[in-house]
């Protein structure tokens, strides 16, 4: 039987600015519990909240580069309802006037471009974190209470989770490249809900759309997404169908699980925020946040196809993070073989970095540290197998290419007259290899190539023992 899964997102990313969004906290990440707190961000009797004009400034910047229309008066309202986090008993949000509307994002499918359009995005503040012991108590940590938050909220018009990933990936870059946030998942400034259903296509018959929270990491929403989808269908299947609830991702049992029964919009007695007076938006102001937007990721997709000739595969991963093309472009500067850097930030360097779980802002080296290693290796000062051992050494000892190859005595060996010696030693040991070659058969050669490497631990210049095995044999 057809189905079709319809998936809406809902994402927080908290903004990178120094203070609360109603009082001067820091809202710097890992403080002692509690210390960034103040009887504002508290919600203490007679405290008044004053909102952080940057708030405002890093929501239109976002709206703008999303596409958004940016709303010519805007306000803050109070969402109620009871959680520990949440200690005045009610967020501060945004409701039917939100700071932006109707923007969009495109991602590229299997099927071409897809546009996801976005409902909106708002301001509004973070809560304070529960902290549970092993003992089933809990602990509540105030320092987030207050930390600025604009929520995007997309149309459902995913369809698969792999298109929801795709359009998640997208949105993360775009928020990296202009600076309004670090997206660091891991310590939860980016956070992703999720609204899945599914309709069978030849009834029309349409699940209850289920909610999922807490998902901090783009593979569990997508396992999350994956898993749902199945558990839809198959309750569909026998005439059953799924409740309106919200539900958690279960790392440990792979499946998702009930957290609660949803609340319903009229639950939560929206109302506007009495102690902040409506916002109007200047144009001028919107028009100086639009100039000063960054080169976007598709921009500079195709800017580095045209400049740097790379292939459109090339392009898209090295844009597919601002770090990393900035990275691949400082290195350019000390090495203009625009590929061949490519290649290895590609390559060796990606693989470290995924192994790691890190990004290319976190390594011990520079840019221009992988040019002279490139360089190295273009002016056969080292060999390409060499190269990459100096890589690892790079990673793990954070020293600069010129100083390992030093300390470890890697230099190529060239000199022909030193690699003479050693390709006639090999060749004295492998006669039958030397015969097999005289017959014809050409693999042999690479065979004794790799000998001479062997006996010089990879230092021996390959095209040169490769020459002189030629030579000698012929």
């Amino acid at each position: 039987m057809p189905y079709k899964t319809i998936i809406g997102l809902e994402i927080h990313s908290e903004l990178l600015t120094d203070s609360k969004i109603f009082c001067d906290c820091s809202t710097e990440f890992g403080g002692d519990v509690n210390t960034h707190t103040c009887p504002v961000c508290l919600g203490l009797p007679g405290a008044l909240p004053v909102l952080n004009k940057k708030v405002v400034e890093y929501g239109i910047k976002a709206g703008l580069a999303f596409n958004c229309e940016i709303s010519e008066r805007t306000k803050m309202d109070r969402k109620n309802y009871f959680y520990p986090d949440l200690v005045k008993g009610y967020q501060i949000s945004q409701y039917d006037m939100p700071l932006c509307q109707n923007g969009y994002v495109e991602i590229e499918t299997e099927d071409g471009v897809k546009k996801i359009r976005l409902r909106r995005i708002h301001i509004e503040e973070d809560t304070g974190k529960s902290i549970h012991s092993e003992d089933g108590g809990s602990l509540l940590d105030y320092n987030r209470s207050g930390v600025p938050l604009i929520e995007i909220v997309t149309e459902p018009d995913m369809n698969s989770p792999e298109e929801a990933k795709l359009f998640l990936e997208k949105l993360k870059s775009i928020l990296q490249y202009i600076e309004v946030s670090d997206c660091k998942m891991e310590e939860g400034s980016l956070r992703c809900d999720v609204n899945i259903n599914i309709v069978d296509e030849e009834t029309g018959k349409r699940s209850t759309i289920t909610e999922l929270k807490n998902l901090n990491s783009f593979k569990a929403a997508v396992k999350a997404m994956e898993y749902e989808e199945e558990r839809h269908k198959k309750l569909l299947e026998e005439g059953k169908d799924t409740r309106r609830e919200t539900r958690r991702w279960d790392e440990l049992k792979n499946e998702t699980i009930v957290m609660r029964v949803k609340e319903e919009v009229s639950d939560y007695r929206y109302f506007p925020e009495p102690d902040i007076v409506e916002m109007e938006i200047d144009r001028e102001w919107v028009e100086e946040i639009r100039k000063e937007l960054p080169e976007l990721p598709h921009v500079k997709k195709e800017r580095f196809i045209e400049q740097y000739d790379l292939p459109e595969y090339d392009a898209e991963v090295l844009t597919s993070s601002k770090a990393l093309a900035d990275f691949f472009e400082e290195t350019i500067r000390y090495f203009d073989d625009s590929k061949q850097v490519s290649n290895w930030i590609m390559g060796d360097i990606s693989r470290r970095l995924n192994m790691e779980n890190i990004g290319i802002e976190d390594v011990s080296f520079t840019a221009k540290d992988l040019a002279d290693l490139l360089k190295l290796i273009d002016e056969g000062k080292i060999s390409n197998k060499i190269g990459k051992k100096v890589l690892r050494a790079m990673f793990e000892e954070g020293k600069d290419p010129n100083t390992i190859v030093k300390e470890k005595g890697l230099i190529q060996i060239s000199d022909e007259g030193e690699l003479k010696k050693i390709v006639d030693k090999v060749l004295s040991e492998n006669q039958q290899s030397v015969e097999d070659y005289k017959n014809g058969k050409d693999r042999a050669l690479g065979f004794l190539v790799g000998q001479v490497m062997k006996a010089t631990r990879g230092k021996a210049n390959p095209q040169l023992a490769n020459k002189l095995i030629r030579e000698s044999i012929q």
